[in-house]
């Protein structure tokens, strides 16, 4: 009797044991679902009803992506969520860099047709030239295949080797191992000498990555050593980037001082000028913007204007005071990029545009020059073309002279770069009144 009653009351135990686990359980579960936020409770109830009714099937990943994307995108109008494609492409604008061979091809990719390899690239360390048409890519002829199918023949993984049979322009054929790598996308392009007699230098800056700082002192450098004197910067269509960039190369002209500062609802951070990195400080300098340049871009020409150290010539720019955070999720290949503080110039400057109180713009350029919008159209196509290498310019023109026809692409009429250099060389004076706002 005692031993069965032990068993009972044994099974017993166990049996209610068993019973007020699984009811924990579902008690926790209900706790959840119940302690949830109401958002997310309601997320999932539209999600069911729209996975239940929706015409078509639909993915719940994809709406779970979409709903990111709304949640992030009504912040304001630069805050966003970026899927896993669209992160790739802003890796490579932050980052600076794109696994490739690194060839300009003259017209469309279907051409076949190198205009030139950029500088350094694999391309052209694998002996890629000037005017190279490509015949086949790894044994497959080119003829016939499509922009897209060309782009994936050459595309690849980092270190892989793609075999290219081309024909030089002198006729003669050559097999090209190129080893697919990481190559800088410049951003700092078309860096040239204007007047040679005036040591007058050129270089626009299309946005910033981490790598713009150093391909900015490399392009300065070349410069320098054709004799540059004077150099005109030009961000005009440079919609931002990463703020770090800007700030260092505005270090390179501002010895003391803070060259921006961004205020949100932390502590206020201050980027100050560091004296052993001013090492361009005094160097007469002209900075082009207009109403395409916006966010780092703004800070650059807001330093350089607020500390005296450049002129800024063109029309107002946009006006984007605020700054971004990206946040990164490497699980699911997606970044997410909300705007976290307000920036302010060295004068403590503001530059969010503000139309409600007659404020549609940025900065107030020193010397405000009209243009029309046909001319807009012209420069900003031609900053967006990649310049061709220094070392590659007389075989280009070489070449033009044997087609009879241009291959390069020429700066357009520009008013804003003419009266640029106009005061640089003493030919034009700033209006009276001194700097912009």
């Amino acid at each position: 009797m005692l031993r069965r009653d032990r068993n009972g009351q044994g099974a017993t135990t166990f049996i209610v044991g068993f019973a007020a686990g699984a009811a924990l359980m579902l008690g926790a579960q209900t706790w959840l679902q119940a302690g949830e936020d109401a958002d997310l409770q309601h997320y999932r109830e539209v999600r069911d009803f729209v996975s239940a009714n929706f015409v078509r099937d639909m993915d719940h990943d994809a709406l779970v992506k979409d709903a990111l994307k709304g949640m992030v995108g009504e912040l304001d109008p630069y805050s966003r969520y970026y899927d896993a494609v669209e992160s790739r492409e802003v890796e490579r604008e932050t980052r600076g860099r794109f696994v490739g061979i690194g060839a300009v091809f003259r017209g469309d990719l279907s051409s076949g047709q190198i205009l030139f390899p950029l500088d350094g690239s694999p391309a052209m360390l694998a002996g890629v030239r000037v005017g190279d048409r490509i015949q086949d890519i790894d044994g497959t002829p080119i003829e016939g295949l499509d922009r897209s199918a060309i782009q994936a023949a050459l595309e690849g993984e980092l270190d892989s080797i793609v075999k290219l049979q081309v024909i030089g322009l002198d006729g003669t054929e050559r097999t090209c191992d190129i080893r697919r790598s990481s190559v800088i996308d410049p951003n700092v392009r078309h860096a040239r000498m204007l007047d040679k007699e005036h040591g007058v230098g050129y270089l626009a800056i299309l946005g910033f990555s981490h790598e713009t700082p150093d391909e900015f002192g490399a392009a300065f450098a070349r410069l320098r050593e054709q004799g540059m004197q004077a150099l005109i910067i030009d961000v005009r269509g440079n919609p931002g980037g990463v703020l770090s960039a800007s700030v260092e190369i505005a270090q390179r002209f501002i010895p003391d001082g803070v060259i921006v500062s961004t205020e949100g609802r932390g502590k206020p951070t201050y980027y100050k000028a560091e004296r052993d990195q001013a090492w361009y400080h005094g160097f007469p300098l002209v900075v082009l913007v207009d109403q395409g340049s916006a966010s780092a871009s703004e800070v650059l020409a807001g330093a350089l204007q607020d500390h005296r150290a450049a002129v800024l010539v063109g029309a107002p720019t946009h006006g984007k005071g605020l700054v971004q955070t990206i946040r990164r999720y490497p699980d699911e290949g997606t970044i997410a990029k909300v705007t976290t503080s307000y920036y302010y110039t060295p004068a403590h400057r503001n530059l969010e545009r503000d139309p409600e109180n007659g404020r549609d713009y940025g900065i107030a350029p020193d010397l405000e020059v009209p243009i029309s919008e046909e001319e807009r159209r012209a420069i900003a196509l031609h900053t967006r073309h990649y310049g061709a290498p220094m070392a590659l310019l007389d075989d280009l023109l070489e070449w033009e002279a044997s087609e009879g026809e241009e291959l390069l692409d020429r700066h357009p009429l520009d008013p804003q770069l003419d009266a640029s250099i106009e005061l640089l060389i003493g030919a034009r004076e700033l209006p009276a009144g001194g700097t912009g706002d």
